[in-house]
């Protein structure tokens, strides 16, 4: 019986080297990083685009719209407006409904409840909308947030997008502009998303994390998280 234990304790402890091997390079909490990450499908549950769509009578064609554009098939500035277009007419009230339908991904608020107790900061990029982000962030204390914004006239959505698109080389930017702000190096910085235009800001992050990632994500990414479960981040993280 001893020498089983003794086997098995010697499997433990070269489990947990694997560990410490795997994230030796990664950014520690021990001191002031940046975690930036994707807002649909990953900080909430949903897609807000596909709820508006609903709203407005088109689910099926625009959710069939954004598996393909987060698959990397299509080009993303393209497939946002011709969704978008798709929304023409809808009461600006809308936004309050589909507020009211999201949920926050299981572990988002942990994640990033603990990132401030160690001195991170937490920004979001998101393909989706101001007019629901900017409520999201500040339900979750978010420190920094980019996402889309509709054009309204006369109370209803005139299917347009306002201004530059939040597309995949926007969310780098981002990325290299807050960790810049915030007086962070590169390397104390994690990226988190779903969809092929997440990858540069994946690829560019000291540690960018597929999380329940199409395909094309989870080749570009360090590592993947493939359960419903923010909290998994921080596993990755070093003391």
């Amino acid at each position: 019986m001893s020498q089983g234990f003794s086997t098995i304790k010697g499997m433990m402890q070269e489990h947990a080297q694997s560990l410490d091997d795997n994230t030796a390079d990664n950014p520690t909490l021990s001191k002031p990083g940046l975690l930036v990450m994707d807002v649909d499908s990953t900080l909430i549950d949903e897609e807000v685009i596909d709820e508006l769509g609903e709203a407005a009578g088109a689910g099926d064609e625009i959710a069939a719209v954004t598996e393909r554009a987060m698959r990397g098939e299509l080009e993303f500035c393209d497939a946002l407006r011709a969704r978008v277009a798709l929304l023409e007419g809808l009461p600006v009230s809308v936004f309050d409904t589909v507020h009211d339908k999201l949920h926050f991904t299981n572990g988002a608020l942990e994640l990033i409840d603990t990132l401030h107790a160690h001195g991170w900061k937490v920004g979001v990029v998101s393909g989706g909308f101001h007019e629901v982000v900017d409520r999201l962030a500040e339900e979750a204390h978010i420190d920094h947030w980019l996402a889309n914004r509709l054009e309204v006239r006369d109370g209803k959505l005139t299917g347009k997008v306002l201004g530059e698109i939040v597309c995949k080389t926007v969310k780098l930017h981002a990325l290299r502009e807050w960790a810049r702000r915030d007086g962070i190096d590169m390397a104390q910085t994690v990226a988190v998303g779903d969809g092929a235009n997440d990858i540069p800001m994946i690829q560019a992050a000291g540690l960018g994390i597929a999380f329940c990632a199409k395909p094309k994500t989870q080749l570009a990414a360090h590592e993947s998280i493939n359960e419903r479960d923010l909290t998994k981040v921080l596993g990755f993280l070093r003391d």
